[in-house]
């Protein structure tokens, strides 16, 4: 099966220069969770944690987690 939801916690972070780390302990959330997600290495996505980095980066959902089409 082809991944369409993709996401995009690398760009942003990478962008701002933040460290899983320093993420994991601003949002108080687990670091494997955010390496995961930042690897786009996620089945499912948590709520609670693209809740947390929606309010973190500032940034609405569609900015962490992208549909692709092609």
């Amino acid at each position: 099966m082809v991944q369409l939801i993709k996401s995009n916690l690398k760009v942003l972070l990478d962008e701002r220069d933040i460290s899983l780390r320093q993420v994991s302990r601003d949002i108080d959330y687990r670091l494997e969770s955010i390496r995961m997600l930042y690897h786009d290495e996620m089945e499912r996505y948590p709520r609670e944690l693209i809740d947390k980095l929606c309010v973190y980066l500032d940034v609405p959902v569609e900015k962490i987690l992208v549909f692709d089409r092609e």
